[in-house]
This record gives C-alpha cells, structure tokens and sequence, in this order.
C-alpha cells in the first residue's frame, strides 16, 4: 500500500531502525508480565474460539499458528459491503490494495505471497464455504465473494501447502451467513449510493422451516469509477438450501451466479502522469476499450456428519466461467494502432474434497484426506478493434490441469504444551491440445510439503514455534503468455518451492489483547514477472528469495462500548539469486512489497451509534525488480470515518456514512509489477462519501 507521487514518504518507516524500534516494543509489551497482548480486532472476550482453517477444529487460544478471525460487523464496517482492502484492514500480515479497477480485482499479499499478481490473486489459497475459490493451477478469483453474506472469514497467515496443496502461502478462509433460528423469515434489504456514481442494492431472504433452512441474496453494483475508462457493473445472486435431520448430520446445496458485464481496465500510469492527473487512464488502454466481461456459475453440495469420535467433511462442486477479455496490448502486425489482442477463456471446473477426523483421549486428534480438482480451460487469441474481436485464431488450444493431494494432519496436547504437524503430497498435472500449431504437451509438477509446531501455554497467552512449506505452480495463464509468442506450454517457467519459520505470541492481560509473530521465509524458483505490457504479463524463475517480517496487532478497551486498534507489518523481502538480462539483482528488494504498513482506529458503539475510524499508513516500495522505480509512502496517512446508527426493533432502517480518504490525500494505492514503458502506478480515488441504509424486517437488528 504506497503513497501518492510526489508526496512526502511516510516518516521513517522505511528505514531499518524505525522497524527495528517498532517490533521491540512491541516484543517487549507482549513477553509475560511484561505488558499488553492482542486480539484481533473481531473475536470476543470471553467465549474461546475455534477455528477451521487448519482443516483441524482447535481452539485459537491454544493454536501454533498465525490465525486471525474477522466477524461479519467487521467485514461490512459500517456499509454494505466494503472492499477487502477494507474488511481486512487490522489483519496483520496481510496487505489488500485497492486497484480502483474492476476488472483486475483487488491485490492480496500475505507475507509476500501474492505479490506477483498484476491481476487477481495468486500464491493464497481462497476457501469459501470448504468450496476453493482458488482453481488447481493456483489461480483465485473473488467473483463469489460477497461480502454482505459474509458471517466470518479466518485468515491463516503463512506456508500453508500441507493442509491445502498448490498456492497456499496463506489461506482466506470465508463462511456464509446463515439463515435465523426462528422458524419465522425475515426480508433483508439495502441501498448506497455514492461518489463517481456508485450505486449498489441488495436483497436477502433467509427462512427457516422444519429441518431446512433456505437462504437467498442478490446484489447489484455500479459504478462510473474515479478514472477515466474504469466503470463497472456487478450482479451477484446466490441460493443456500440447508437440511439438518438430525444434530450430527448436515446437507448443504449452494448455487451461486455472477455476472459482470461491464469492466472497463484504466490501465497503469507512469509516476509523472499519476501526479499530474491521478484519474487519467492509459492512452492504450482508452484508444483500444481495454476491459473484461465474465459470466460465472458454480453449484457446490456439502456434507457433515459427526457419529461419536469421529467426524467427516465432504465437499463436491462444479464451476463455469466464460470471459471476454480485450487487451490494451498490441496486436501481432496491426493494420491500425486501435487493433490489442483479445483473449477469450470458456472454463469448466470441479472437484471433491473429503476428510475424516477421529477425536482421541486427552484431546489428542488425527486427521486424514484427499483432495481432487480438475479445471479445462478453452482458450483464444484474436485481435480485436475497440474491444470487438475479428480476424482468424492467433491461438486455440485447450488448457486441461488436475490436482491431486492426499494428507494427514495430528495434534496432541500434553498439560499447557500442543504439538500440531502434517505433511501432504501433491501432483499438479498440465496437457494442452492446440487446435492450430504444435503447441501440444504435458507438464507435471508434485510436491511433498509438511508443517510442525509446538506451542506453549503462558497463563493467558500462548507461545508458539513453527515451520512450514509451500509450493507454487506456474497459472495456466502464465504458461500459456510466452514471451516469443509461441503456442502450448512454457518448458522453462518451474514452480517455486518456500520454507517459512515463524515465532509468535497471543494473549491477554486483562481486557486488552494482542499478537506479535516475527517470520522467516526462503523460495527457491521465485516465480516472477519480468516484464507487463498492456496487461499482458511474462514470468520468470528468480533463483532465490528471502523475506523476513514482524506482525503486531493490539486492541485495547477505551470505555464499555469503545475499543482502541492498531496493527503494523515490517516485511523485508530481498532477491538472493536473480540474474536478469545478464544483470544480477541480488540484493535488490522485490517489486511491489512495502517495506512498512501501520493502522491505528477506533471501533465500537456509544448507544445506537456505531463509529468506526482508521488511519492507514504505508512506506514506499518498489514497482521493479531493478528497483530504479520507487513509490513514496503515503505520507503522513489516510483517514477513513464510518457511522452507522442502530435500534433494536423487529422493524429498522440503520442508515449509515462512509467517508473514505477524509483528508483528499494523493496516494498510490498498488502498483504494477515491471510495467512496460514504466507505467506501474495505479492512484486511488480522494474523498469518496456512501450514503445508505438497511432494512430488517423481523428478526434481529442489522448487521
């Protein structure tokens, strides 16, 4: 999350020393009886929490991980439905950007993972119900993320590829709302409307009768965007029926849709352009309608059951995504500088996911699966005029991968000690059938990956050591952009390989609560872009990597209804091995990563009235490899105010402000990773003000 052109950088964030002075004191407030610990901003007092995004129930209190669970009141923050950059704002570890660009989706990094992505989300696995989001080659999408039927997400920041297989530097993990206990329905609605000429309804029907539960929603957005070429429209509609026969037994069919049939790409702007006019759009991405439509559908069926120790979790889905994607970059031989390249992509997706756990004496548990998943992807080059394709095929093939993993997962508890391990192995299988050249061919790639921790029971708080692998493949998408523009299967892009050790402690004393984890992670293969043009990307293996980081979070009780947060990630993250175009870049920091991130806020209640305030604050980084391209931080922050005011009644309407960006900074809000022509900077919007409201009619209060 960098900061605006021109502005001055973020005050010593971006030196070691600031970093090195933060984390001791935080270390220092945490160790036992020396000061405050942390909890995340979402998880209650009192009630212990368990978690499942370790694909083992434990309780976070006792778990060796870096876990942190946000609730539904979180992730929507006084709206309808906030972005990611701000549902998952006081998570540390994670930085989510906002491209004020629909049709790249937002950027997610954890702990470095994600950090390549110059579209969508890439290395962090992306659940949804037990439903991956995330297709076997690696590649996420959010289309089925609506974060208004969100009751929870649990966010597992690290190496993760023993418990979820390809691409799982992290895991986001979400859980849908569910419909009431009554056996009475309930009518949720709600309008915002706000600047640039935003527009978003949404309508949900939740009812419960019998054993079933029936839970429909439907959302509409739209927007004219903040820069020139950046409008969009979103229809999501999804249809949850639920029959529980019995306590034990749970039969889950969920149907979800999404539409986007407008997403215009802005494109990336040079340093100068972006602080001359930060709401210009690319000149290409203008003259030739660079955008994205997609179509997308998936049907999932879950079952869980629980028959004395033990308890078993089966998953079964099926997806299809069309997508219409014309590009600001150059057709091959244009007769006209308005020809780019088409892309289209028709996909269809599907797999299984089954486990069974078995509770053993003393708490212990053991835990074995298997994972299958298989996506084909139909894909084709075009040229296109003003984003309307014509001309023969430039390339047709067919993109077919398969992942296969099998795993096993133990934790034992002995007195205050846990131990947690696991190991997995997988095999990711490649084959394409060119329609029009030579470019048939098969790649797999497998890999054995595993996890150990022990953790420490300190009074109130916990004290956990771990290690943990991952892997990552090259996308579909990657293999298929080769640079000399030849057909099939890249042969030289290998996937990466990253070991990650981790030191942490949560607790409490008192009312307050926190969290400090200091980390160490080295890849072997980095898979990189070494060069964007036009929103086409090209990849590479850098030789190695290494990134080190401190995540601290903080809450602390202000009154009764009021709490005080603050959250600050250091990540350093270097090349050890890379040498491009004959030049070694070891040393240099990897592009896209800032050095520093840092937010402080106030969220709670005082009577009906919800307040919600953060600062954000961001040190500068890099846009490329070569790091000759620096992005300021953003200077002294940017301020967000959210209101909201609640009655408890059967019958309200909560109207609600938002004021994003109060102050009207100028600021970057992501980059583009190795931009062609040096065009890597993507503004965000100034002052943006919502205005809305919901309407409960029977039923709790809104959410």
């Amino acid at each position: 999350m960098p900061a605006g052109p021109g502005g001055a950088t973020l005050p010593g964030m971006q030196h070691a020393p600031f970093s090195r002075l933060a984390c001791l004191a935080a270390l220092g407030a945490l160790l036992p009886g020396t000061g405050v610990a942390q909890r995340p901003d979402s998880l209650p007092i009192l009630d212990p929490i368990s978690v499942r995004v370790t694909r083992l129930p434990e309780q976070l209190t006792r778990l060796g991980s870096a876990v942190t669970v946000v609730d539904s009141a979180a992730l929507r923050r006084g709206r309808l439905g906030a972005g990611l950059d701000e549902a998952l704002a006081f998570v540390p570890g994670v930085i989510a950007t906002n491209r004020w660009n629909a049709s790249l989706d937002q950027r997610l990094i954890i702990r470095g993972f994600g950090a390549r992505a110059n579209f969508g989300v890439r290395g962090i696995k992306i659940m949804l119900d037990g439903v991956p989001q995330t297709m076997p080659d690696g590649q996420s999408q959010l289309t089925n993320i609506d974060l208004s039927q969100i009751g929870r997400v649990e966010v597992l920041r690290g190496a993760a590829s023993s418990a979820y297989g390809n691409a799982a530097g992290g895991v986001l993990a979400f859980t849908s709302i569910e419909a009431p206990r009554s056996g009475e329905g309930r009518i949720d609605a709600g309008m915002e409307i706000g600047t640039f000429g935003t527009r978003r309804s949404q309508f949900a029907y939740p009812l419960r009768f019998g054993t079933f539960s029936l839970l429909s929603s439907a959302a509409l957005t739209t927007s004219n965007g903040f820069r020139n070429h950046s409008g969009s429209e979103q229809n999501r509609a999804q249809w949850a029926l639920a029959w529980q026969p019995k306590p034990s037994t749970r039969l889950t069919l969920r149907a979800l849709w999404g539409d986007d049939p407008r997403a215009d790409n802005p494109g990336s702007l040079t340093l100068a352009e972006a602080a001359a006019t930060p709401s210009a759009g690319a000149p290409n991405n203008i003259r030739r309608n660079a955008g994205k439509s997609l179509n997308q559908k998936q049907l999932a069926l879950g079952l869980d059951h629980t028959a004395g120790a033990w308890s078993t979790e089966v998953r079964s889905w099926l997806l299809t995504r069309s997508i219409d994607n014309p590009l600001a970059a150059p057709a091959p031989s244009p007769t006209t500088a308005d020809e780019g390249l088409w892309v289209g992509l028709d996909r269809l997706g599907g797999g299984v996911r089954a486990s069974a756990t078995r509770r053993l004496a003393g708490g212990a548990q053991l835990m074995s699966g298997i994972d299958l998943q298989s996506s084909r992807d139909d894909r084709e080059n075009r040229r296109h005029l003003l984003g309307t394709p014509f001309g023969p095929s430039l390339l047709n093939q067919r993109e077919s991968v398969r992942e296969m993993g099998w795993f096993a997962q133990g934790v034992v508890p002995y007195r205050a000690w846990q131990l947690h391990g696991g190991v997995r192995w997988d095999q990711v299988r490649f084959t394409v059938d060119d329609a029009i050249g030579t470019g048939d061919g098969n790649r797999a790639m497998g890999a054995l990956s595993g996890h150990g921790s022990i953790a420490r029971q300190l009074g109130s708080r916990t004290l956990w050591l771990g290690v943990a692998t991952a892997f990552e493949t090259p996308t579909t998408t990657e293999l298929a952009n080769q640079p000399d523009g030849t057909t099939g299967l890249n042969r030289v892009l290998q996937p990466q390989q990253s070991v990650t050790m981790e030191l942490g402690i949560r607790g409490a004393i008192g009312t307050s609560h926190g969290e400090l984890v200091g980390w160490t992670t080295t890849t072997r293969d980095a898979i990189t872009p070494f060069q964007e043009v036009g929103g086409r990307s090209y990849f590479t293996n850098a030789g190695r990597t290494r990134t080190r980081g401190v995540e601290a979070a903080l809450t602390v009780p202000i009154t009764s209804g009021l709490q005080a947060l603050g959250t600050l990630t250091v990540t350093n993250a270097t090349f050890r091995d890379y040498r491009l175009n004959g030049v070694q870049l070891a040393g240099r920091q990897v592009a896209g990563i800032p050095r520093a991130v840092g937010r402080v806020g106030i969220r709670g209640a005082l009577g009906p009235l919800h307040i919600d305030l953060d600062h954000g604050m961001s040190a500068r980084q890099y846009a490329d490899d070569a790091n000759t391209l620096a992005v300021n931080g953003w200077g002294v922050g940017v301020t967000g105010v959210r209101l909201q005011y609640r009655t408890h009644h059967s019958r309200v309407i909560a109207p609600f402000l938002a004021i994003q960006n109060v102050f009207d900074r100028r600021v970057i809000g992501s980059v583009t990773v190795n931009g062609s022509l040096g065009r890597v900077a993507e503004p965000s919007a100034g002052r943006t003000i919502s205005v809305g409201g919901s309407f409960r009619l029977q039923g709790d209060p809104p959410q």
